[in-house]
């Protein structure tokens, strides 16, 4: 692996060490390894295929690894289940999106708070002031996301009719509805132009910097990912290759090659 000159965090909230997938007699994950600190944009890239997804679905619970652990602020979350991480604040978003068509923007925002555990489940089902109060809540929180995305116009939208960057943004707010401390953002710009996605790039230095969450992105976007990140992992075939800082990662001769002599500046 390259070396890199640039710190990692001595406490870091999301800690990943060892980690090897396999599916039967493939390793699509080999030893590999990450750190996202508190209040950081950490990006993870590579070719297709490098076992991206497959790490990042190791982190969100969905797979288990063969070896390795994953840690979330100092303790171990190999055992818990994707729901589990998400009540201990670890939200992600999908590749084909996760969203209800035929409800409103506000509606899906509403439900994803409610799902996340945060409303309560009993109260909902007896009825009632408590319930009232839950569903209060719901709303409220759906309105203040709404309006840090700068979303309040599409409110009242359905989902199947959200333009594509409205539709990527929306994915990101149902995720901060389960009100997490680090955000899994899979793919973000996929489909987006370059403005949307310049769009999309400061709404995530936002929600780092006005809300205080960590963000974990898988990104094929290199302009993107040179933007907004803090520090950078590399994998190629499942392999740690390389890490560090955007002038590091974008001036390291390993990784050009990965990408097939790409040029991966902005």
């Amino acid at each position: 692996m390259s070396p890199t000159t640039g710190p990692r965090p001595p406490d870091p909230l999301l800690a990943a060490t060892g980690i090897v997938v396999r599916y039967g007699a493939v390793t699509a994950v080999a030893g590999a390894h990450l750190e996202v600190g508190r209040g950081e944009i950490v990006s993870l890239i590579g070719p297709n295929g490098a076992g991206k997804t497959s790490l990042f679905n190791v982190l969100a619970g969905v797979l288990r690894p063969a070896e390795g652990s994953v840690s979330f602020d100092g303790r171990p979350i190999d055992r818990l289940a994707p729901h589990a991480r998400a009540r201990r604040g670890i939200g992600r978003t999908f590749q084909g999106g996760r969203l209800f068509g035929r409800l409103t923007l506000a509606e899906n925002l509403e439900l994803a708070h409610y799902q996340s555990g945060h409303s309560r489940v009993l109260s909902a089902m007896l009825g009632g002031p408590t319930a009232r109060l839950d569903r209060r809540r719901d709303r409220r929180l759906a309105g203040r996301v709404l309006s840090a995305l700068d979303l309040d116009e599409y409110g009242d939208t359905p989902c199947a009719a959200l333009p594509c960057g409205v539709q990527r943004l929306a994915e990101v707010a149902r995720a901060l509805c389960v009100e997490p401390r680090i955000l899994l953002l899979d793919e973000p710009s996929a489909g987006l132009d370059p403005r949307e996605s310049a769009h999309l790039g400061a709404i995530v230095q936002r929600i780092r910097d006005v809300l205080g969450i960590s963000v974990l992105l898988i990104e094929h976007d290199m302009t993107f990912v040179m933007n907004i990140s803090d520090y950078v992992y590399v994998l190629d075939f499942g392999t740690p290759l390389a890490e560090g800082t955007t002038d590091e990662i974008r001036n390291d001769e390993t990784v050009i090659a990965a990408y097939l002599g790409e040029q991966i500046v902005v």
